[in-house]
């Protein structure tokens, strides 16, 4: 089977190996020049490292990452711990994987070359902008003038997925009235305000801020989550205003406020979702990842759906050869309940980070301060239905 696959960001390349690894011929087409990525952090929790290690990537990603022994969550303001998880070996022992936290360039540079090593093909300058199921086949048209033929086509291009609207009649994204600020600062000259074994998420009214080390401790990677009303841009990369951050973030604790003042730059994300499908698939064409269940970022787990939808994907074409209706549909039926779910602790996330009153502060924080104090195997396991799923070990 030729596959195509839209999109060469962390999904489409997952897919790409996960596929090749398969025997399946794979090209994936890219609406960049250059495959290079805005300068950023991205977290992977166990449960997408469990399927990169089963592709064979995990080791390298290691060897790039920073590997935090502890997740904890704390008052922005005052700074005052709230609890801790501990990751590292520990998460190793309960999970099956570490929890790494990778620059977004070498995640991308890692998957590329294991993507070329497992026979893809990939083709830059070239968006898919048209797909037409003809029966036998799914004829795309591309941004470079190109029309091509294939067996299959993956949608992994994101948000503003062209492919999703030839699944779908045209939906609009939904403004989720939070913006985010992202940027990575050097950490040297943050003295020692930062454990580099630690990642950290700083909650506050209407607001909150995330911290954690990158590529060994050398940089620190920021996004600060601020409500608005008055940026609609939706745009990954579109820059932003360091003295709008720290204005956002006057008064909170000094790890936060140092690091915002540390950024010579920033970019500023806009945050949409949009509502559930209600089926991922038409014809040969399907979906995967944020083109097909945009994540909020409360959970951190946009990168790490789209690594596992990858997995189930090729799993499930690999299982049912020669039949992709009904691949596809088992693919669909695999992967919907949980990314649904993941989505809505997502959402509700939100609502924890930032509560605005001092009473729901208390009857938040107050029973998790308490509880990582006298009863930690609860803390602890929060995250278990979550960390503990291992996508590589379905039975198909």
């Amino acid at each position: 089977m030729n596959v195509a696959i839209a999109g060469a960001g962390i999904g489409g390349l997952t897919a790409a190996i996960a596929l090749a690894q398969r025997g399946f011929a794979v090209n994936v087409f890219e609406q960049a020049q250059v495959l290079e990525e805005v300068g950023a952090g991205i977290q992977l929790s166990p449960n997408a490292m469990k399927v990169l290690d089963a592709l064979g990537v995990g080791d390298r990603l290691v060897e790039a990452a920073s590997l935090p022994e502890a997740l904890e969550m704390r008052l922005g303001v005052s700074g005052r711990r709230i609890f801790s998880i501990p990751m590292g070996e520990r998460a190793l022992d309960r999970y099956g994987a570490r929890y790494a936290h990778l620059h977004r360039a070498d995640l991308i540079s890692v998957l590329r070359a294991a993507a070329f090593d497992a026979g893809a093909r990939l083709t830059l300058g070239a968006r898919v902008i048209e797909a037409l199921d003809e029966g036998g086949q799914v004829r795309i048209g591309l941004s470079n003038g190109g029309v091509e033929r294939f067996d299959l086509l993956v949608g992994a291009d994101g948000l503003h997925s062209k492919v999703r609207e030839k699944v779908i009649a045209h939906d609009s994204a939904r403004f989720t009235g939070c913006v985010a600020w992202r940027m990575v600062v050097p950490a040297e000259g943050l003295g020692g305000l930062f454990d580099p074994a630690k990642a950290t998420v700083w909650v506050g009214p209407g607001k909150h801020a995330v911290t954690y080390p990158l590529r060994g401790g050398k940089q620190v990677n920021f996004v600060g989550v601020t409500e608005a009303d008055d940026h609609r841009t939706e745009s990954w990369s579109e820059a932003g205003d360091v003295a709008q951050v720290a204005k956002d973030f006057e008064g909170w604790a000094e790890p936060v406020v140092r690091t915002i003042a540390a950024g010579a730059s920033c970019h500023r994300w806009a945050l949409f979702d949009r509502a559930p499908l209600a089926h991922w698939s038409r014809g040969r064409v399907t979906l995967l990842g944020d083109a097909c269940h945009p994540m909020p970022p409360f959970q951190a787990q946009g990168a790490a759906m789209a690594i596992e939808d990858a997995w189930a994907l090729a799993d499930c074409l690999d299982a049912r050869r020669g039949d992709h209706v009904g691949a596809l549909g088992a693919y669909e039926t695999r992967r919907k309940g949980r990314t649904r779910k993941v989505m809505r602790s997502a959402r509700a996330n939100r609502g924890i980070f930032h509560r605005r009153r001092a009473l729901g502060q208390l009857a938040t924080y107050g029973p998790m301060w308490l509880a990582d104090r006298m009863a930690p195997f609860i803390v602890h396991g929060r995250q278990d239905w979550l960390y503990g799923h291992d996508e590589a070990a379905v039975k198909v």
